[in-house]
């Protein structure tokens, strides 16, 4: 019955037979015209000119380059940065501390030197956008005291290079903090004291709390960055030297950075009214030039007795600083 209904289907259908193998040839045909009509009618619509503009798709024209920008704290938009040869790279080289030390002076003297190319103005982040242009050969320089003191710095500074030359400015921690308060002084007149703030309870213990006070522990602080880089990353200057002998501080400076020695004592003239040296000749100018009327202000009087218990409490931490960085900067 198998076998003879197999037969029976062949035979019986002579013509059907026939019939279903040509729709068995022509069934995979179908599909194959179709998609060859769909391709040519694609591809000659693809010269142009040949399809009408409706069949087309349109093209958007490419949106105009954006100006590159700096991103300021928190990715809010800054300033547009200007173009120019070379290229934008993280700084090789940070002067990371500390406030109210001589790091402005500093960045300006580097400043005159033809391979330093350093940003102005102080980011208190990274990003690679908000540094100047340079050239090959020549060093990105980066400003900002604040890092010195703040916790995450050391390993955010790390992270984006291990190799990073690290440079801090000091100067004796009574005098730093009396300047650290004329500075504020002059922008909140109502201030208490420095006696107020510098102690507790009249003298009773020095508040470690107050920024003035506590970032003169230069001891501890550095102590946080040694976790990651070691000392011979670091080159610490002098501001006291940086005012008496500003030439030698700052070919201490041009030697670690790897620069030759162009910024010289030709470059420097003492201003006695400010008290403290100025330049000759400032970049790009042919005049001399001073910092501004910020750098040099007044300081307050401050009792004899206070400064005298300020250098008692900070003698310890000096003479550990002293010790870590193998210098005496002779504040005691």
């Amino acid at each position: 019955m198998a076998g003879s209904g197999g037969l029976g289907g062949g035979a019986g259908g002579g013509q059907g037979a026939g019939t279903g193998q040509g729709a068995a040839l022509r069934g995979p045909r179908a599909p194959l015209l179709l998609a060859a009509l769909v391709l040519g009618a694609y591809c000659l619509c693809a010269l142009p000119g040949r399809c009408p503009p409706a069949a087309r798709a349109p093209v958007p024209a490419p949106a105009p380059a954006e100006p590159l920008r700096a991103v300021g704290p928190r990715g809010a938009p800054g300033l547009p940065v200007a173009s120019g040869p070379g290229r934008r790279r993280f700084p090789q080289a940070l002067i990371v501390g500390v406030k109210k030390g001589g790091t402005r002076a500093l960045l300006e003297f580097l400043r005159l030197h033809p391979d330093v190319r350093a940003l102005g103005s102080e980011p208190h982040f990274f990003d690679r956008s908000l540094m100047p242009r340079t050239l090959d050969g020549q060093i990105t320089l980066e400003k900002t005291p604040s890092y010195f003191v703040t916790r995450e710095a050391p390993g955010r500074i790390h992270g984006m290079s291990p190799d990073t030359k690290l440079i801090v400015v000091v100067r004796n921690p009574v005098t730093r903090a009396i300047s650290d308060y004329a500075q504020t002084l002059s922008k909140t007149p109502g201030l208490p004291s420095f006696r107020a703030l510098a102690f507790r309870h009249g003298l009773g213990p020095v508040d470690t709390a107050w920024s003035a006070v506590r970032i003169g522990l230069y001891a501890q602080h550095l102590t946080n960055w040694l976790r990651l880089f070691p000392l011979s990353r670091f080159l610490f200057v002098s501001g006291e030297r940086l005012v008496s002998d500003p030439a030698g501080e700052v070919g201490r400076v041009q030697d670690f950075l790897g620069l030759k020695r162009v910024v010289t004592d030709k470059h420097f003239y003492f201003n006695a009214t400010k008290g403290f040296p100025c330049l000759k000749k400032a970049q790009g100018g042919s005049r001399p030039r001073c910092l501004g009327k910020s750098k040099g202000r007044p300081h307050p009087r401050v009792p004899e007795a206070v400064v005298r218990r300020l250098r008692d409490f900070y003698r310890p931490f000096n003479r550990r600083f002293y010790q870590m960085t193998g210098q005496d900067f002779g504040w005691d």
